[in-house]
């Protein structure tokens, strides 16, 4: 019985199925902004996606488990008023820098509210699974979409293909 609440899990919780879409897009258009972006930054195509998927993990991490990592690093801020500049120039100074210069501000918007409102979809059902266990099951649906989303036809192909054709 338990496997078919896992297997009912995307009917029931619907915005679980739109974040894997929303993955699944996400996906594409990384891999149609990658060869411009490795060309741009001289970077390996390796290295890119091993960008991204460090991005995409961030992103999961922190809109799994706010309460525990906001719980921590209070924590620490509340040490010291020493701490609390440090770690406030920290996050402000290298967040605005990452998502004002490598313009990714709107992919890391996009998917943290799809991961935030799938979460929020699995507490409504009353699915309550432990933050490691719903850390690894957002962290399963998303790169799972990513990489299908790789596999996705750049969509234009088709567009340019049957112009080919008919001329």
């Amino acid at each position: 019985m338990p496997i078919l609440r896992l297997l009912s899990l995307p009917v029931r919780a619907p915005l679980l199925t739109v974040l894997f879409l929303v993955a699944v897009v996400l996906g594409n258009h990384w891999q149609m902004a990658q060869p411009s972006f490795t060309s741009l930054h001289g970077v390996s195509a390796a290295w890119f996606w091993c960008f991204v998927l460090l991005q995409v993990q961030v992103v999961v991490v922190f809109c799994t488990m706010p309460d525990l990592l906001l719980r921590q690093v209070s924590m620490l801020m509340a040490s010291s008023r020493v701490m609390t500049l440090v770690v406030t120039l920290l996050v402000v100074i290298t967040g605005g820098i990452y998502l004002l210069k490598l313009n990714v501000l709107t992919d890391v918007l996009i998917l943290a509210s799809a991961v935030m409102l799938a979460r929020l979809d699995l507490i409504r059902i009353g699915v309550l699974p432990a933050a490691g266990i719903c850390l690894c099951l957002m962290s399963v649906v998303v790169i799972g979409g990513i990489v299908s989303g790789t596999l996705l036809p750049h969509p234009t192909v088709s567009f340019f293909a049957e112009g080919l054709i008919t001329a």
